[in-house]
């Protein structure tokens, strides 16, 4: 995956700088997710690995199949997945979505985070306290998806970047093993 994101970092970038001087950002943005999703699909990564296709067949397709899409309406986002196809980038889409998202978030002062609970925290305001909180400690914007991880036991566990801030009971109870045996 590492090399997925070397090839795609200029893809998004090129796409990025386009999308801010069009003020398409946001449009393009959910393009990206649903370019991203669609060739996820089974029958259409068949569909994509078929030799017998050339690139622009491959690239009108996915247009095709994403014609009511507001992205897809605009000429540039077009070339786009046009310029991805015959580069034979394709399978880099998905890819291409998480570094255009992350110099989205980098716009807006933002930072993609996972938190790990140990149950579903099921209270937009449990929900909202928490994200509230990490904020302040992490001291930028999130935005956060939730996620269960029942061998956590109790707290969160909460990925920003690179950072990892474990405040669980399992990540207590191994640092007091490495403690009790070191």
């Amino acid at each position: 995956m590492s090399e997925f994101a070397t090839v795609a970092r200029p893809y998004a970038k090129a796409l990025f700088e386009l999308a801010e001087k069009n003020k398409q950002v946001e449009t393009w943005l959910n393009g990206l997710v649903e370019l991203a999703w669609l060739i996820q699909q089974a029958k259409v990564a068949d569909f994509l690995e078929q030799a017998d296709w050339s690139a622009t067949q491959k690239a009108d397709e996915l247009i095709r199949l994403l014609a009511e899409s507001p992205a897809v309406k605009q000429a540039e986002f077009r070339n786009f997945v046009h310029v991805v196809a015959q580069e034979k980038r394709l399978a880099a889409l998905p890819e291409i979505y998480v570094q255009y998202r992350n110099f989205v978030l980098s716009r807006n002062n933002t930072k993609q985070a996972v938190i790990y609970t140990a149950f579903d925290i099921a209270g937009e305001g449990q929900r909202a306290k928490i994200i509230s909180d990490l904020e302040q400690h992490f001291n930028t914007r999130l935005q956060a998806t939730f996620k269960t991880q029942p061998d956590l036991i109790g707290g969160v566990k909460v990925e920003v970047g690179d950072q990892v801030l474990d405040l669980s009971v399992q990540g207590k109870l191994k640092t007091l093993y490495t403690t009790m045996t070191n």
